[in-house]
C-alpha cells in the first residue's frame, strides 16, 4: 500500500468519524403556528436551550397560523410530524390528546412551576393528566394613541359612560378613526369585541362556570348586554369597516390614522416596530365607577411531546427547560405581550407589555367563554360567536336575536351536566 492511498484511508476513516459524531446529535423539530416568532426562536431561545444541551438540536417549523390544525392532524395521522407539538388552548388540544397524539407530561420535571389555573388549558377534565407545557397567556383590552389622546386633551376612560365620551371627541375633532376594527374576518369582531368586554358584564369565571352547569343562558341579560354595547361601537369604526379585514385595522393603528385599538396583548411586539407614536393602553372599562373590573387573561400557548416520537428523552429535556424560569425570562422579553405562565414572577422591561400584566393587580381574570367545553359539537360556539358578534357590529342581527341563535345552537346538542 502507498503512502498516498494510506493518506487516502486515513482521510476516509477521518472524515467518516466525524460525520458519525455529528449523527450523534439528536435533532429536535418543533411544530408551530406561531410563523411570526420565527426570529425570536433562531437568535434566542434556540441558542440558550442548545449552549446548555450541546448534543440535542432543535428545528423551528411553523405553519401559516390558519392552516396550523388541518396541517398538523394531517402530519400526525400520517406520522410524519415533528417531535414537539405547539399546543393551542383548551379544546382543540384536548382533541389531540385524546386522539392519543400527545404524551402524558404530569410528571416532567418543572411541571411544578405551573399553578392548576395556568395548566387549565391543557390538562383532561378529570384534572388529573398534563399534556402540554404552558408557555404564555395573552391580555385583552385597548391600546391607544398617546400623541392623539394629548393632542386632544383626552384622559383614559374607566368607565362605559366615559369610554363612548372620549369616543365621541374623537369623533367630533375629526383627524382619527376613533377605533380600528373592521368585520369582515368575524373572528376579530369576537375576540377583540366580545370576548374582551363581555366578562364585565358575565363577571368572567362566574358567568362562564354558570353557563357549563346550565344555571345561565346566552339569553340572559349578562350574555345579551355586551352585545347591545357592541351595537354601539358601528359608529366609531370609520368608514367601510365590514370590507376592513384584521391587517387593514393594524395599519389603521399603526400608521397613526386611528385613535384607539381594540386589542390583544400579543399586538404589542408588531406595533413597537411599526408605530411611529407612543402608545398606552386600558382594561375594559367598567360599567359605573367602582365595579370590579374583569380581564380576559387567556392561556394561549403551550408545547407538548409527540406520542410517536422517536426522540422521546431530549424532547423531555427541552420540554423541562421551556418549563424553567429561565425560558419564561427569555420569551416573555422576547415577545412582549405573551405573559409567562410559570409561577416564578417575570421582570419585563417594555412599559406596554407592563401596562397589561399590572392589571391582574387590580381585575379579576377569566378565560374565553367560548373555549373550554362549549365548542366541543356543532355548530360550534366559538365559531358562531364570530358570526353574531359581526352582525351584531354591521346591524345586520339585533343583540337579542345574536344571543337566541346563540343559545340554540348550543341548546342543540350540549346538555349541562347535573
Amino acid at each position: 500500500m502507498t503512502r498516498t492511498t494510506m493518506k487516502g484511508l486515513l482521510l476516509a476513516s477521518s472524515i467518516l468519524g466525524s460525520a458519525g459524531l455529528a449523527h450523534a446529535d439528536t435533532t429536535l423539530t418543533i411544530e408551530s403556528w406561531r410563523n411570526d416568532d420565527l426570529a425570536i426562536w433562531q437568535e434566542k431561545l434556540i441558542p440558550a436551550f442548545e449552549a446548555k444541551n450541546p448534543g440535542i438540536k432543535v428545528v423551528f417549523s411553523p405553519s401559516a397560523p390558519t392552516e396550523y390544525n388541518a396541517a398538523l392532524n394531517a402530519k400526525l395521522d400520517a406520522g410524519s410530524a415533528g417531535d414537539l407539538i405547539t399546543c393551542r388552548p383548551f379544546d382543540p388540544s384536548l382533541e389531540v390528546y385524546n386522539r392519543k397524539h400527545l404524551a402524558d407530561l404530569t410528571d416532567l420535571p418543572g411541571m411544578e412551576n405551573f399553578s392548576d389555573v395556568a395548566k387549565a388549558a391543557w390538562t383532561t377534565d378529570d384534572g388529573k393528566t398534563t399534556f402540554c407545557v404552558p408557555m404564555a397567556s395573552v391580555i385583552h383590552g385597548f391600546i391607544y394613541n398617546k400623541d392623539a389622546f394629548e393632542q386632544l386633551g383626552l384622559s383614559v376612560p374607566t368607565t362605559e359612560e366615559e369610554f363612548f365620551a372620549v369616543l365621541d371627541k374623537i369623533k367630533a375633532d375629526g383627524n382619527y378613526i376613533p377605533m380600528a376594527m373592521g368585520t369582515k374576518d368575524l373572528w376579530e369582531a369576537a375576540t377583540m369585541g366580545y370576548q374582551n368586554i363581555g366578562p364585565t358584564y358575565w363577571k368572567g369565571e362566574e358567568g362562564r362556570l354558570a353557563l357549563i352547569k346550565g344555571e345561565q343562558k346566552l339569553t340572559d341579560e349578562p350574555w345579551v348586554e355586551p352585545f347591545r354595547v357592541l351595537a354601539k361601537w358601528k359608529d366609531y369604526l370609520g368608514d367601510g369597516f365590514e370590507a376592513q379585514t384584521y391587517p387593514d385595522s393594524q395599519n389603521l393603528f399603526t400608521l397613526g390614522r386611528a385613535a384607539i385599538y381594540p386589542a390583544g396583548s400579543w399586538e404589542i411586539s408588531g406595533f413597537n416596530t411599526q408605530a411611529q407614536f407612543k402608545m398606552g393602553a386600558f382594561p375594559p372599562p367598567v360599567k359605573k365607577a367602582g365595579d370590579t373590573c374583569y380581564i380576559s387573561d387567556h392561556n394561549d400557548i403551550g408545547i407538548g411531546l409527540n406520542a410517536k416520537s422517536p426522540n422521546a428523552e431530549a424532547a423531555k429535556t427541552f420540554l423541562s427547560w421551556v418549563a424553567s424560569p429561565e425560558f419564561a425570562e427569555i420569551y416573555a422579553n422576547a415577545l412582549p405581550g405573551f405573559f409567562s405562565l410559570n409561577s416564578t414572577p417575570v421582570k419585563m422591561s417594555d412599559p406596554l407589555a407592563q401596562e397589561f400584566v399590572s392589571w391582574r393587580e387590580k381585575c379579576k381574570p377569566t378565560i374565553r367563554s367560548t373555549y373550554k367545553i362549549l365548542s366541543r359539537g356543532t355548530p360550534n360556539l366559538e365559531n358562531e360567536t364570530w358570526v353574531e358578534s359581526a352582525n351584531v357590529i354591521n346591524g345586520t342581527d339585533t343583540p337579542e336575536a345574536a344571543a337566541k341563535k346563540l343559545q340554540d345552537g348550543l341548546d342543540s346538542w350540549f346538555k349541562p351536566a347535573k
